[in-house]
């Protein structure tokens, strides 16, 4: 017997793959992902900590995006460059970001944080992405700032983009249905401003299919109340009921059901009789009573990789206007201004994104600015 707990436990290991087997020797060793990197490639203390602590820096960091966002550039070694981008999220969105490179053994450290509170600086670390894919993949539970912190190893060469996005956690609940045909969303006044809307309203043609956006069991459908014909699909992994009314009709003897399957059609029964048909959508939460599902749902329009694209971008700019705003967005509306720049000020450049550079000053603040304000020093 013991023979065979040996041979049983010398098989299963032997099955394992080499970046398991790093991860065990981490769990063994008690090094962080950072610490094991420094280790393997013996990096001096001194280099370490001086990377290390960009982290702080990146922290600091005012810039703002919105998703879906893009940036390419050009890293080069021991340039120290880390990146860091805050973006405001809410519960049923999926932030993913994406770092793409010419070369698949460049080490490329990525790490979400949430701000603690509205009235404070401080950001915590909720996740860390995957060092050998480059990903950093996150469902949002809370709503708030995020920021995603992005760091290359020390000695990176390479070209790179950053592809960062957002994405629903379900499927779209009515069948071919978009974000144009939702009509009334959630705190919406009802009944004279008497009552809060608990849900959103999406609109379409009476009979269209309403399908489940997730795979979980039907625990109720029936008629009743300001909901009529109304179907309540639960989801165990979130710990969260889907709530589905004013349907004209049921798919009947519903129990486990999986992503796409249908569960009735479009109507308008319950309180809805005097309105044009539509799926009220609702989603209630474990110990919160009703949450706003439209995060769970919204569809964000995707981003083009340019895995191939060859890539010229200057490593410093010179400011060649007068005036010229540096900004913590991308854009010149709905950004604020870090500061004014002088001409002639000397920049090094941490990538492009559209029309506008991503730059650090000499000061090391990282800011954007217009394209159209620098010119090249190479």
């Amino acid at each position: 017997m013991r023979f065979r707990k040996i041979l049983f436990f010398l098989i299963s290991f032997s099955f394992l793959s080499c970046s398991q087997l790093e991860k065990a020797e981490q769990l063994i060793t008690g090094l962080s992902e950072k610490e094991q990197y420094k280790k393997d490639n013996n990096i001096s203390d001194e280099i370490f900590k001086i990377w290390e602590n960009r982290i702080p820096k990146a922290l600091n960091d005012s810039l703002e995006i919105e998703l879906p966002y893009l940036e390419t550039g050009e890293l080069k070694p021991r340039n120290f460059a880390i990146y860091s981008y805050a973006t405001y999220l809410i519960p049923g969105e999926v932030v993913e970001a994406e770092i793409i490179t010419d070369t698949s053994s460049t080490l490329i450290f990525s790490e979400l944080y949430k701000k603690t509170n509205s009235g404070s600086k401080e950001f915590e670390k909720i996740k860390s992405g995957e060092i050998e894919t480059k990903n950093l993949r996150f469902e949002v539970n809370e709503k708030g700032l995020y920021k995603i912190v992005i760091q290359p190893e020390i000695e990176a060469n390479t070209q790179f983009q950053i592809k960062i996005k957002k994405s629903p956690t379900y499927l779209f609940p009515v069948l071919n249905g978009a974000n144009a045909d939702i009509g009334s969303y959630w705190g919406d006044m009802r009944d004279g401003g008497r009552r809060d809307h608990k849900g959103i309203d999406i609109f379409a043609k009476k009979g269209t299919p309403v399908i489940a956006p997730t795979s979980g069991r039907v625990g109720y459908t029936g008629e009743k109340g300001l909901g009529g014909k109304q179907v309540w699909l639960r989801d165990s992994k979130r710990k969260q009921s889907l709530y589905y009314a004013h349907l004209d009709s049921i798919i009947p003897d519903l129990g486990r059901v999986n992503p796409g399957d249908t569960l009735g059609f479009v109507g308008n029964t319950g309180n809805a009789k005097t309105t044009p048909p539509h799926l009220h959508f609702g989603i209630y939460r474990r110990n919160e009573g009703a949450i706003d599902p439209l995060g769970f749902v919204y569809i964000t329009e995707e981003l083009e990789a340019k895995v191939n694209e060859e890539i010229e971008i200057s490593s410093r700019l010179k400011v060649n206007a007068q005036t010229a705003n540096f900004r913590n967005k991308p854009a010149a509306s709905n950004s604020s201004i870090i500061k004014k720049g002088k001409i002639g000020e000397i920049l090094m450049v941490q990538g492009k994104t559209a029309d506008w550079f991503h730059v650090r000053d000499s000061l090391d603040r990282s800011m954007f600015i217009h394209e159209s304000l620098v010119q090249s020093l190479n």
